[in-house]
């Protein structure tokens, strides 16, 4: 059986190593799982020439919008993220789902994090990453959100789907002068922008507790070298990528991921 995550560009992604790990653990020795360069608009041409081999594919930037309305069902959390990092192969053609849920949960719970009932939050940018986060926030209970993002049209989607997802929403752009104090009063901010993208308000961002930093390459990032000298907590990207990854196996092979031996095989690639 075959597996891939498809991506552009993808050649830094390190789901190859997650994912090998898991199936050779699982016995499943004739399994494979490579990276394929492929934008949104390439993703349905490629995946309409995929033989029966094809269990699965794993689907990163920029192409998760895409996988959403290729997919012929949805899971619910997809369709509340507009976004599908997880393509299954199903009798009657792909099942989408949003994994990247789990993976902002995940590692949240590896950092202690367990309820943020009641809680105010920050979400910085307003891309493919910024839904996912947010239900996942408030799946942990949040009760607010302030979008950090360029603009307001451009964050509108993320806005309501905070909204849909049971939260207060509101926004704040990315040169707003009061962005330390936003930063200050979040129980958790999350970061889902590029490692330059959130440089110049990194001093700024650094005033929250607890960052998770959805990036892993390069790393560290300005905004985790601000954290880490403002004495807050930081949890970077490869985190969300094993617990995001845990699920994929599990959709894929239909049995419980072995999560320790895929934590050791990206820990040793380290």
């Amino acid at each position: 059986m075959r597996a891939a995550v498809l991506g552009s560009p993808v050649e830094h992604s390190k789901s190859p190593v997650l994912h090998c790990a898991a199936y050779r653990a699982l016995g499943l020795d004739d399994w494979t799982y490579e990276r394929i360069d492929c934008t949104g608009e390439q993703l349905p041409g490629l995946l309409d020439g995929f033989g029966p081999e094809w269990v699965g594919v794993s689907v990163t930037m920029p192409g998760k919008v895409a996988a959403l309305a290729y997919a012929t069902e949805r899971t619910a959390r997809a369709v509340l993220a507009g976004s599908a990092n997880t393509l299954v192969r199903t009798a009657s053609g792909w099942r989408a789902d949003c994994t990247d849920v789990d993976g902002v949960v995940g590692a949240l719970r590896d950092a202690g994090v367990e309820d943020l009932s009641g809680s105010t939050v920050t979400v910085v940018g307003a891309g493919g990453t910024s839904r996912p986060a947010i239900v996942a926030l408030a799946g942990l209970g949040a009760a607010a959100v302030t979008v950090i993002a360029r603009s307001a049209d451009r964050a509108r989607d993320t806005l309501d789907c905070a909204v849909a997802a049971g939260m207060r929403a509101e926004f704040a752009n990315m040169t707003d002068p009061r962005l330390a104090a936003v930063a200050a009063k979040s129980a958790v901010l999350v970061s889902t922008v590029p490692a330059a993208g959130a440089a110049d308000i990194a001093s700024d961002l650094a005033h929250a507790p607890l960052v998770l930093d959805a990036i892993y390459d390069p790393w560290p990032t300005p905004l985790a070298t601000a954290v880490e000298a403002a004495g807050g907590t930081v949890i970077g990207g490869l985190s969300m990528l094993l617990n995001q990854a845990y699920g994929q196996v599990e959709q894929f092979t239909g049995r419980p991921a072995p999560r320790a031996i895929m934590r050791d095989a990206l820990t040793a690639m380290l």
